[in-house]
């Protein structure tokens, strides 16, 4: 079998974490079988379509270095990828369920469904259009073929409903569920196409999937509950032996307590359930991204992949090539996978511990250049090299490193009066005096110097390296003093003891 997935989001808002694994593990998927990944944008809600949130959908697969074969911009031979652009093609298939008997037309106004909602609400019931109320309703099951024709030759509004048969199973094959069943009376007449000829997410769907000879559908479990609808749909056009197979892939949820991970879980745990950095639009509200806040693209794919997918090793690890190699649906749980922000981060820094120091050094330049701060370029690969191990963000860059081009213009009041004692002024400037001597200011000869210093004075280690840390850095964090001393150089090191004597004795 030539597999063919496909990842279909609609461009109504960002794109969630929980619709990027998807897109992952359909790629994964088709990769694995060595098949084909196709990106298709469903637009066929035009009232919910939000501007930029296409491009956002293109910009997220970019970051992420996901890429498809067939799509919007390729030339595909089951072009065009956007429904919107496909409109006549779904007609003829309604039309083909119309002529058949398993849809009919709806000529019922919002006005009047509304109020037979409100009827229903007032029994204490909730309205459904299906076959226990379509016979009293608007449409041509129930009204007299004359006036349904007049309705037709005038124009009058109506919309495409499938009819759902009466006491039927209906059964499916899921890859992570195994076998499930659903009876017709659980469902509803879904509006096929809508009276402005677009039609609904359902026809679209399969629609689509059959024309673009999609082998299997890899989606959320929210989808499960329409998948029985959509099998009627593949029936009643002919087309059930060209059915899909369907994987329903578990919820991503909250870190705490049960229910789907959402943007409120986010805002209220630090941190981002959006790919990239999003700006509503509409109320202007912005959203941070797991790029803007410093995670890799490799860290969030191994990250996505082990929620709900298990390789059934102790690795934790995977390179992309790695993924292709091992992903298989038959390793995807049916339960929801809790997202763990401590996970994500603890990936990260992973991830940022393997990637090649130039890298990193190429985004501490940007960095420095954006806030003009000057810099020795020869010296970034060497401050790279010092701080790499305390990264766990690509953003914390500039604060893990500020030290190193900036001297303090403050210092920790907490650390000073712990650490800074009636003798630390002559200690630093003795320490001063002898430095002023060193020729070789490198690490090595650094450590033996202050050594023979705190021997010579009978100090112990922290008369010296606690205030002399709160001189060079300005609070008690930061890197081995030494190293620092020497990618500071004698002449900034000095400057900066002295700097931070001047700054005591004057206040």
């Amino acid at each position: 079998m030539n597999v063919r997935v496909r990842f279909a989001p609609s461009p109504t808002g960002p794109l969630h974490i929980g619709g990027v694994r998807t897109a992952l593990y359909n790629y994964l998927f088709a990769r694995h079988h060595q098949g084909t990944f196709i990106l298709r944008i469903e637009d066929t809600d035009q009232t919910r379509y939000i501007p930029g949130a296409e491009k956002y959908i293109f910009d997220c697969l970019e970051w992420l270095g996901i890429s498809y074969d067939e799509g919007p911009g390729t030339n595909g031979q089951f072009a065009p990828y956007r429904q919107s652009e496909r409109k006549e093609i779904y007609k003829d298939f309604a039309q083909k369920m119309l002529q058949n008997g398993n849809a009919y037309l709806a000529f019922d106004t919002p006005e009047e469904l509304e109020a037979k909602r409100l009827e229903f609400e007032k029994e204490g019931k909730v309205f459904k259009y299906d076959q226990n109320t379509r016979n009293a309703l608007r449409n041509s099951l129930s009204l007299p073929a004359d006036e349904v024709k007049r309705f037709i030759r005038e124009n009058v509004p109506s919309v495409v409903r499938i009819k759902i048969p009466e006491n039927r199973e209906i059964h499916f094959y899921d890859l992570i569920r195994g076998e499930v069943v659903f009876q017709s009376c659980e469902l509803d007449d879904k509006v096929l196409l809508k009276t402005d000829g677009l039609p609904t997410y359902h026809l679209a769907n399969v629609t689509d999937d059959y024309l673009m000879k999609i082998t299997h559908v890899i989606r959320g479990e929210e989808w499960l509950p329409s998948t029985p609808l959509h099998v009627l749909i593949y029936e009643f056009l002919g087309y059930k032996d060209a059915m899909p197979q369907f994987a329903h892939l578990p919820l991503i949820l909250k870190p705490n307590g049960k229910g789907k991970l959402s943007k409120r879980d986010g805002d209220a745990g630090g941190f981002p359930v959006f790919l990239l950095e999003w700006t509503d639009p509409v109320t202007n509200e912005k959203y941070n991204g797991y790029r803007e806040s410093g995670y890799l693209p490799e860290a969030v794919i191994n990250l996505l992949s082990f929620l709900g997918w298990n390789p059934g090793t102790e690795q934790e690890i995977f390179s992309l090539e790695e993924l292709i190699q091992n992903f298989s649906l038959e390793r995807v749980g049916r339960s929801g996978s809790h997202f763990d922000p401590e996970k994500a981060k603890w990936y990260n820094h992973q991830y940022i511990q393997k990637t090649e120091n130039e890298i990193l050094t190429n985004i501490l330049r940007e960095q420095l250049s954006e806030r003009k701060i000057l810099f020795n370029k020869q010296k970034l690969p060497g401050i790279i090299s010092l701080v790499k191990d305390r990264l766990y963000f690509t953003n914390e860059l500039f604060d893990q490193t500020i030290y190193f081009f900036c001297a303090p213009v403050s210092y920790d009041e907490d650390f000073k009066r712990k650490k800074w004692k009636e003798k630390t002024n002559m200690i630093l400037s003795q320490l001063v005096d002898f430095m002023d001597s060193i020729e070789l200011f490198n690490s090595e000869n650094l450590n033996k110097i202050i050594k023979e210093f705190i021997e010579l004075n009978m100090l112990n280690m922290g008369d010296v390296m606690n205030p002399l840390r709160l001189c060079l850095v300005g609070k008690p964090s930061g890197i081995h003093l030494i190293d620092l001393m020497e990618v500071l150089g004698k002449h900034e090191t000095i400057n900066r003891i002295k700097k931070c004597l001047d700054y005591y004795q004057t206040t």
